[in-house]
């Protein structure tokens, strides 16, 4: 027996039968639990993208990102709203700047 313990994605379960294998699961009904288990999996997501830097896993990070951001009352529309305001006020991450550290000016 193979032990998990963590959110996975809604045809899971199936897959899981069409393998032979049986899959023990229970919903999250607990909004609170349900969001706790999405940013669990938002960082095993990142953890991924570290060791793996696909296409495949930037997409599975970005499902984890809109599932989270709906728990949260959110549409993918407002959330790239927000992305692209916070870009034209801070700009992205193009020009590959690596903060060392700052100083208060006298």
């Amino acid at each position: 027996m193979k032990k998990y313990s963590k959110l996975v994605r809604d045809k899971i379960p199936a897959i899981c039968a069409a393998n032979g294998e049986a899959a023990n699961t229970r919903i999250l009904t607990d909004d609170a639990e349900y969001l706790t288990a999405l940013t669990e999996k938002l960082c095993e997501e990142a953890d991924e993208v570290r060791q793996d830097p696909s296409l495949e896993e930037l997409a599975d990070t970005l499902e984890v990102l809109y599932s989270t951001g709906k728990a949260l009352g959110y549409t993918p529309k407002q959330i790239e709203a927000a992305r692209a305001k916070k870009m034209e006020a801070r700009g992205g991450f193009e020009k590959r700047i690596f903060l060392i550290s700052t100083e208060a000016k006298k």
